[in-house]
């Protein structure tokens, strides 16, 4: 198909965050890092509001903010890029530095001391 590219193809393309009884428009990144949030916040029992950038399902630009927690119950979906800048790295960033903190810890090898009479 002359001219089009495929959704993969894309650097920024958009996703519909379905949440409630309707949707918001969301950048591909902020969406990944609220799902990936909105997991981590259920797996430990927690909640947390979030603000991010969106396009209503209207066309309006604005912020969202987002409840999350072990109830939410949201999925996302690809959309069709309007053309609206919809990044903010900040909230990314603060995403997943919350989603990393939530994470259980994990056990980190360290190295093994050897004295230099072991292999005498």
């Amino acid at each position: 198909m002359r001219g089009s590219r495929r959704a993969h193809d894309r650097e920024d393309t958009m996703q519909k965050l379905y949440y409630a009884s309707g949707y918001v428009l969301l950048g591909d990144t902020i969406c990944t890092a609220v799902v990936e949030y909105a997991q981590a916040l259920a797996n430990v029992g927690k909640s947390d509001l979030v603000v991010v950038p969106s396009l209503s399902d209207e066309g309006m630009l604005g912020e969202t903010r987002l409840l999350l927690g072990p109830a939410s119950q949201l999925f996302a979906s690809p959309a069709l890029d309007r053309g609206v800048d919809l990044d903010d790295p900040d909230a990314v960033e603060s995403m997943r530095e919350k989603t990393r903190r939530l994470q259980p810890a994990r056990p980190q090898a360290q190295p093994a001391e050897i004295d230099d009479d072991d292999f005498l």
